[in-house]
């Protein structure tokens, strides 16, 4: 049901890859509020499938953005702008790591690996947010995907727990510096979900399982991480900035 929470708001998003990701279900849950969309997609592989999700979701404006990318970068804005002229919110849904440094121990990751990381699932909130700044005079809502590896040590998450670290790290600060255009910034933390990138991470199952038995309210479905973005995006929020928004189903506050 909606209730129109996000009407007029114009909203940029970036990490919609196919069905199984958070990206699309918050995607699903802004245009259900009456938002107007924008996606990226990164690499012609993904462009047919993004388009398909953009006519579904009623999404105006539809390019290719690889965040390590400066033309890119600076086209997929530029169209942007011409699209909507302003932007009211960005959602960043961005993360990688290589394969191989997602399993075994996280002190054998390669060098390379973890500039990889946390360049494309930290430092690319700092470049997207840099390009949005100038699109949101009026001000608006920066937000982004964490996960509580950031914090305590998860078997074969690796590299990604420094990379999210830095991430939030990252809200924190871009909070710092654009609150006087009153830009809020904010992170979701959200719970292990079977994603086709999650698949990647030897172990997802165990860490499924564990917060099914220890989590107060259950393991949390993509739904209710979505919900907390449209909360984000919308006006309601508008006094919440450089914070980590856990919804985990009350997995993180427990002992035993």
């Amino acid at each position: 049901m909606s209730n129109g929470l996000l009407s007029g708001k114009k909203i940029a998003i970036f990490g919609v890859a196919n069905k199984r990701s958070i990206a699309y279900s918050i995607a699903k849950a802004l245009a259900r509020e009456g938002a107007s969309l924008a996606l990226s997609y990164q690499g012609e592989r993904l462009k047919d499938t993004v388009q398909e999700f953009a006519d579904e979701l009623g999404a105006t404006y539809v390019a290719p953005c690889d965040v390590t990318d400066e033309a890119e970068l600076t086209a997929f804005f530029s169209g942007l702008k011409d699209e909507f002229g302003s932007l009211d919110c960005l959602v960043h849904s961005v993360a990688f790591a290589l394969k191989d440094d997602l399993r075994g121990r996280y002190i054998d990751i390669s060098r390379e690996g973890s500039k990889i990381a946390h360049d494309v699932s930290a430092d690319s909130l700092r470049v997207l947010a840099q390009a949005a700044e100038p699109m949101m005079n009026e001000g608006g809502s920066i937000m982004t995907l964490t996960y509580l590896g950031s914090t305590f040590a998860f078997p074969n998450y690796n590299v990604m727990g420094p990379a999210k670290a830095s991430l939030e790290a990252t809200v924190r600060y871009l909070a710092y510096d654009l609150g006087e255009k009153k830009i809020r910034v904010n992170a979701i933390s959200a719970p292990p979900v079977k994603t086709l990138a999650a698949r990647t991470i030897s172990g997802l199952s165990e860490m499924l399982a564990a917060y099914e038995d220890k989590a107060p309210l259950g393991l949390q479905d993509v739904d209710s991480v979505a919900d907390v973005a449209v909360f984000l995006a919308s006006d309601l929020s508008r006094s919440i900035t450089a914070e980590t928004l856990i919804c985990d189903g009350g997995y993180s506050r427990m002992g035993l």
